[in-house]
């Protein structure tokens, strides 16, 4: 307790902390206070009942962070923004250029790719946001919409998606955490006060041990979780003696940390964003006139609306995304390039080629845990709502993952800097 009760006295010291602090929490206010905002000619009443159990809506409302449910400037979130960056770090993989650019130039480098990932989250939205209108127009959520309405609509929210793009680098770069995470984080939180009313309106107590199962399996997730993330399989490394005039350097053995889990919460957030699109084409696509659509629109809809094919598409996606970007973050070709450079090397392996293919090799093996455990926490609230019924579960269980990963995150960096700062 008294550990505590000091790093809290440390966080209201420290200035520097403070104003990261200031930041993650002025730049989240700003982002609740526009997603309250909304877009001109929405029936609230209609939106409320065409978003009511329904799944798609449910998914894509998390990763925009509340500002669905309101129809709002920034019902599209962070959508166009991670989808942006998923097709750059997949053009990382195929074209060499790109890979050089991005692990090789630095800092410069990386920052050229994420401004070439900022100018295609503005088609990208253009072209959400004409969908998510049209579709949400045709079903009579919104007035019929003159060409200069749906260009000012369209417009409204791709700002909002921008400005949200904004507030998440902000946070990035001057606060604590990862931008994105955090702003999906808060929205999930925002919509707590209202779930549990919904839950305490709803209560039906012969529905009592479904609940409390519930909440066992909502402990075992949070723990698996915690788990997960804190694992991590230590590399021996050891720096070469060096002389240098009288004095003698090095000599010392420390460790390399490989985390069982790499990729953090980011595999859930794109497979989500990857999952959106084949849904809302469906959607888009059922109210077509012209058959070939319709075709794809009905075949879409089998595959989204059978939770255990719809499952394992989600398994299968959380599990490649783990992989890739684990092979995007972590690159044991550059660690052992560093590792050679200053003189260190792992005790019984050689330096050069076979020590990144050793490090590969741990790193993969250690991935594939971890992707197993992702991909299974990912479907299980989706076994449980085809078990239940309940369709709260398949949302709800995605909320829980993302938000234990987020708070786990952000508490390690805040500790991170209370040990920069005691050193």
């Amino acid at each position: 307790m008294n550990k505590f009760l000091d790093k809290i006295n440390i966080i209201f010291r420290d200035a520097n902390l403070r104003r990261r602090i200031l930041v993650v929490f002025g730049a989240l206010a700003v982002f609740r206070l526009a997603a309250s905002v909304p877009i001109p000619g929405v029936d609230v009443l209609r939106l409320e009942n065409y978003l009511a159990g329904s799944n798609f809506f449910g998914i894509f409302d998390i990763l925009s962070g509340g500002g669905l449910s309101k129809l709002s400037v920034m019902m599209l979130g962070v959508g166009p923004y991670i989808t942006a960056s998923i097709i750059f770090q997949l053009l990382t993989l195929i074209f060499p250029s790109l890979k050089e650019l991005y692990h090789e130039e630095g800092e410069a480098g990386r920052r050229k790719v994420a401004q070439y990932s900022r100018l295609l989250t503005i088609p990208l939205a253009a072209f959400q946001g004409y969908a998510f209108l049209t579709l949400l127009s045709r079903n009579g959520v919104m007035g019929e919409l003159t060409m200069a309405g749906m260009l000012l609509n369209v417009c409204l929210v791709v700002a909002g998606s921008i400005l949200l793009m904004w507030i998440g680098e902000l946070i990035s770069e001057y606060g604590l955490g990862n931008g994105v995470s955090l702003i999906i984080f808060a929205g999930i939180v925002a919509r707590v006060p209202s779930a549990v009313q919904e839950l305490y309106l709803g209560f039906d107590p012969s529905q009592l041990p479904l609940y409390a199962g519930f909440i066992v399996v909502m402990a075992v997730v949070i723990a698996g979780v915690v788990v997960i993330t804190e694992a991590e399989r230590p590399i021996p490394v050891t720096y070469a003696k060096q002389v240098r005039g009288t004095k003698v350097y090095g000599g010392v053995s420390t460790y390399l940390p490989i985390r069982v889990n790499n990729a953090g919460v980011m595999p859930i957030i794109f497979a989500l964003s990857i999952l959106m699109f084949p849904q809302m084409l469906a959607t888009f696509f059922g109210s077509s006139s012209n058959a070939i659509l319709l075709e794809i629109s009905k075949i879409l809809s089998v595959i989204v609306s059978n939770t255990w094919i719809y499952g394992l598409i989600y398994f299968v996606l959380v599990f490649v995304f783990t992989y890739f970007y684990s092979a995007v973050t972590f690159d044991p070709e550059s660690i052992s390039t560093n590792l050679q450079k200053s003189g260190a090397f792992i005790p019984g392996v050689r330096p050069g080629r076979p020590t990144a293919e050793f490090i590969a090799n741990i790193l993969y093996r250690l991935t594939f845990i971890g992707a197993l455990f992702l991909g299974a926490i990912a479907i299980l609230p989706l076994i449980l709502q085809g078990v239940t019924g309940m369709q709260a579960l398949a949302i709800g269980g995605t909320s829980l993952l993302i938000v234990v990963s987020v708070s786990i995150e952000f508490i390690k960096q805040i500790e991170a800097q209370i040990s920069m700062r005691e050193y």
